[in-house]
């Protein structure tokens, strides 16, 4: 039996080149898509938008829109998860500011805790109206999304259990989406908008919150 004969290098080359160069062409247009979608949201402070208005906006055909995404939700849920994706390596960054890794975990909970909170003089429509709905909707998707913070949290928790800091019964990734969700929930509910006068939870209140739970006494 005979094997086969290999391409030439030459012809090999040439495939890989061209795949790349399709695949650059393709990423500058979904750029190009999610820079008008995030402008028309700046401008409007919501996604009250059309897939039209983006595809006008960005000089691009429709016909090229949907070889990229499949719907309007599709092109919100890529620019949730470029947020998320974005926030998570703003945490990474602020957490090589300490050594120790219960320090760490420390800055990145009260960080994430400010980043999350409602901020009155900013509309962020992607998470005040696309987010919820999206968690009732599309749960899976929301999961998916959060996936970039989430395993920032893990590799902390893992290093502080690594440093013997948490409890011996502590299981890192469980407590890391316990710890994640508790901090973003917090933030979100931190005020009361009805009641001026309530005294607001701050990150440190938060930090003390979750540290009980997981860290060694």
């Amino acid at each position: 039996m005979t094997s086969p004969i290999e391409e030439p290098g030459w012809k090999q080359r040439a495939v890989e080149r061209s795949l790349r160069t399709a695949k650059m062409r393709a990423e500058q247009r979904v750029q190009r898509f999610l820079d008008a979608a995030q402008a028309l949201i700046t401008e409007k402070g919501s996604t009250d938008f059309t897939v039209q208005e983006v595809v006008d906006r960005s000089k691009q055909s429709l016909r090229s829109f949907y070889l990229q995404f499949d719907s309007k939700h599709e092109l919100l849920l890529a620019l949730f998860e470029d947020s998320l994706v974005r926030t998570a390596d703003q945490l990474r960054v602020a957490a090589t500011n300490a050594t120790d890794p219960v320090d760490r975990l420390r800055i990145v909970i009260e960080l994430l805790f400010e980043l999350c909170r409602p901020d009155p003089t900013a509309r962020r429509p992607l998470f005040t109206d696309f987010a919820p709905q999206l968690l009732l909707t599309h749960p899976a998707q929301v999961k998916l999304a959060h996936a970039p913070v989430l395993m920032l949290f893990t590799e902390l928790l893992d290093e502080a259990a690594q440093g013997g800091q948490l409890r011996q019964d502590v299981i890192p990734r469980r407590m890391a989406a316990m710890v994640m969700q508790t901090v973003m929930f917090s933030a979100q509910s931190a005020e009361d908008p009805e009641n001026e006068t309530q005294y607001p939870v701050t990150g440190a209140e938060v930090w003390d919150f979750c540290a009980r739970g997981f860290a060694e006494k």
